[in-house]
């Protein structure tokens, strides 16, 4: 009875303050129609599209002149470095980093969120003697990197206000 009671009052405690898991409730693009101008095989382009398809509220269209918004890819640069070594000199753990730079543009091209970038890093441990395993786990944390990089492009994406296009940028 006691437990029951605990979670009970956790569950209430949690509720009251406003917690609220992540998810795709939360990306809700301020864009009615949307473009992604990268390769539709290209991963970053899948997990977009499910984000967004699955949070409601934006249609993602075929063609970039009309869409409202599209996202531009500026760079993708990914890294596997050697975070230690052993006292043999043996690779013990990589790092695996991934920079993205994006931006949102309008059908006419001009900036409605400006140029950003999203840093991903994952350590890896390194054991030579399992050597089949280790590219497997390489291969999962390249995936879960992906993932990572495109649901922090729509919650940003999500709370960013975006830039009026008409108007005038000022100047200093």
């Amino acid at each position: 009875m006691r437990t029951l009671l605990a979670a009970l009052l956790m569950a209430t405690v949690v509720a009251g303050c406003g917690f609220q898991l992540r998810g795709s409730a939360s990306a809700q693009l301020p864009y009615k129609t949307f473009y992604i101008a990268l390769p539709a095989d290209a991963e970053q382009a899948i997990w977009l599209k499910r984000y967004i398809e699955s949070a409601g509220g934006t249609t993602l269209t075929a063609r970039p002149q009309d869409a409202e918004a599209i996202l531009q890819q500026l760079y993708d640069r990914r890294d596997k470095g050697i975070l230690s070594v052993d006292a043999q000199g043996q690779v013990r753990e990589y790092r695996l980093q991934v920079t993205y730079g994006f931006r949102v543009v309008d059908a006419k091209g001009r900036t409605l969120v400006p140029p950003s970038e999203i840093t991903v890093i994952r350590d890896m441990t390194y054991n030579a003697s399992a050597v089949l395993a280790k590219e497997q786990e390489e291969m999962l944390l390249w995936r879960d990197v992906n993932f990572d990089v495109a649901s922090q492009i729509v919650r940003r994406l999500a709370i960013v206000k975006p830039r009026n296009p008409e108007q005038e940028e000022e100047t200093p």
